[in-house]
């Protein structure tokens, strides 16, 4: 009788260290769930010294094998604790599947603009400014090589995110293993001539690939995105070449600059550096050394999309530069030298909010006013945080359950009205949500001027 549960008990902990196995081969060996990997070993080791005193002594009295079977029972009890509750707690998070018709590809560049000087303090005297830009683009569906990482460098941005953020490095450990749908250098779709091109512009202190839920799901559509990397004011940035620049807390730092003309200043820069990739794209699009997007780049249907200070970018690139048809400001303050007119931007704009309460300077507030003046909109979001507007609530449960949000709701329902919105005015094609969700929803309001 009691061969069986001895044998079950053997099976069970061999079953375990298989799928623990085949865990740290698939996703990695991650340091959280130690206390998993040591869990799974410790009972197969005294399982095996258990039957080596057996073979030599024989079975034990019937008190021995009670209290045994307690004890038993207590670690089975919290080793399945901990192996179920860690991985829970720290998955490698994933991007839901792109639902659009196209594959995705990538690519990195490194571009130095000669005509500016960088200006951070961790920057070489003399450096001109310099920017790192991803590139996402259709591909085809079932194009094959390697998954491109969510971040280029693990260690770096770890402890960049962990510097950011004041997290625990327990919380960051599946940043390493975390992969995109994106195939790097994949053969750009054919199915198209040519594509529409969006700019994504990320927030102080985040990375071009912070909205990796929103471009993906842009670029399966067919979307050629650019995501600029603002060096210095980004959380890292990791040149092609090995290079890393990290953010510049101290950047134009003067302290006789009050914080509103600051920002104003620092989001100039950024005004500047999407100019500069922009033309940068104009001249890939004309002639790619590498072939892939000579005549594929359609300028002409050219949007922009930014979070927070990113957001404001692209509001100063929507009033200053006529290249850009259409922009959506994701929780973006109003930052930057030039204010929207009363009568709206003259140019299709699309301003989400989240519904926290914050405080802002008066002059500053005042600048929203004419947000949807013109015919254009204001959606603003139940149950959101600044933060809901990237991927930073998917890296752990942990800080999604705190913060009582629902990321993965939030990202769908903002994919849903960007690609409404970039469809009908980079595209053409009639609208399916904007025309007529103008009211309140259970997970919204939205506005039209």
């Amino acid at each position: 009788g009691q061969q069986k549960p001895r044998q079950l008990l053997w099976g069970g902990l061999a079953v375990s260290a298989v799928l623990l196995v085949v865990q740290g081969w698939v996703e990695g060996w991650r340091w959280p769930l130690i206390p998993a990997y040591a869990l799974t070993l410790a009972p197969l080791w005294a399982l095996v010294l258990d039957f080596r005193r057996r073979a030599r002594a024989g079975q034990g009295g019937i008190q021995r094998r009670g209290v045994r079977r307690i004890a038993a029972l207590l670690s089975a009890f919290f080793y399945g604790t901990v192996t179920v509750a860690a991985p829970l707690l720290f998955p490698v998070f994933t991007f839901d599947e792109p639902l659009g018709p196209y594959g995705i590809g990538t690519v990195a560049y490194q571009w130095i603009d000669n005509t500016r000087e960088e200006t951070s303090t961790l920057a070489a005297a003399g450096a001109k400014r310099e920017l790192k830009v991803q590139i996402w683009y259709p591909a085809s569906k079932d194009a094959k090589g390697t998954r491109a990482p969510y971040v280029p460098n693990s260690k770096v941005y770890t402890e960049a995110f962990q510097q950011e953020s004041g997290l625990p490095k327990l919380f960051l450990t599946s940043l390493g293993q975390a992969r995109t749908h994106a195939i790097e250098q994949a053969v750009l779709s054919d199915a198209e001539a040519a594509y529409p091109v969006i700019i994504f512009s990320h927030g102080s202190g985040g990375f071009e690939g912070q909205n990796m839920f929103q471009v993906e799901q842009l670029v399966s559509h067919g979307y050629i995105v650019a995501g600029i990397n603002h060096t210095y004011d980004s959380m890292a940035s990791i040149f092609p070449d090995g290079r890393v620049a990290l953010y510049d807390s101290v950047k134009n730092t003067e302290s006789e600059i009050e914080p509103l003309e600051k920002s104003d200043r620092m989001n100039e820069v950024w005004v500047n550096d999407v100019r500069f990739v922009l033309n940068q794209l104009e001249q890939l699009s004309a002639a790619d050394p590498d072939r892939r997007f000579t005549g594929r780049m359609d300028m002409k249907r050219l949007g922009m999309f930014g979070h927070s200070l990113g957001g404001a970018t692209t509001v100063q690139m929507l009033l200053s530069d006529p290249r850009v048809r259409a922009g959506i400001n994701m929780d973006g303050a109003l930052y930057g030298e030039r204010r929207i007119p009363a009568a709206g931007i003259n140019k299709p704009f699309l301003m989400i909010s989240a519904d926290e309460e914050e405080e802002l300077a008066e002059e500053l507030d005042a600048r929203y006013a004419p947000v949807k003046a013109g015919g254009n909109y204001w959606l603003k979001l139940h149950n959101t945080l600044h933060m809901s507007f990237s991927d930073f609530f998917l890296i752990s449960p942990i800080i999604e359950w705190t913060q009582g949000v629902n990321a993965r709701g939030t990202h769908r329902l903002v994919n849903d009205f960007t690609l409404d919105f970039f469809n009908y005015y980079l595209k053409g094609q009639p609208l399916q949500i904007l025309n007529n969700a103008v009211g309140t929803d259970d997970d919204y309001i939205l506005e039209k001027g």
